[in-house]
């Protein structure tokens, strides 16, 4: 498996990938691929990988800032991220995230938010944080993860492009 940066000629095999991931997934708003458009069209997209097998992409992770009470602290949001099914539980995720955490804090993060499973994300350092809030999530599932040992404090809202839809 290899991980490298997302190249126009991607695009087409990332939006399928992004859909079928989160096909029938009661979570899912099913708007994810409209979203990883939505924040490349915005020019917000800050990291995109993919991650490549025998010249198959098999999964894809965005990052892309956020403002924490309308500033820009120098934090960024994880997702969305996709794993091809067939690849699923087989490391492919847990290696996109590793190097986009690397990526970002290559580009001077100061920390990284996200929505997700805390048993999942935990593993990398996430954890929930009463300090950051996001509207609308459950506070477990809203996680962050300084990258100096300073945890920001206030509202987090991301791009626009969150509010995507496949129409």
């Amino acid at each position: 498996m290899h991980i490298r940066n997302e190249t126009e000629a991607d695009i087409p095999a990332i939006r399928a990938l992004v859909s079928d991931a989160f096909a029938g997934m009661a979570y899912s708003s099913q708007t994810e691929a409209a979203i990883v458009d939505a924040l490349r069209r915005n020019g917000m997209l800050s990291v995109s990988l993919v991650a490549e097998d025998e010249s198959v992409i098999t999964g894809h992770i965005a990052f892309s800032p956020v403002l924490i009470d309308g500033e820009d602290f120098g934090w960024y949001g994880l997702g969305p991220i996709a794993v091809t099914p067939a690849r699923q539980g087989q490391g492919v995720g847990s290696t996109l995230v590793r190097e986009g955490l690397a990526a970002i804090r290559k580009l001077g993060a100061q920390g990284c938010v996200l929505v997700g499973e805390p048993s999942y994300y935990g593993r990398f350092g996430f954890k929930a944080n009463a300090r950051l809030r996001f509207a609308g999530i459950p506070p477990q599932y809203f996680q962050a993860l300084s990258f100096n040992g300073d945890m920001a404090s206030g509202t987090v809202t991301y791009d626009v492009a969150f509010e995507a839809t496949n129409g």
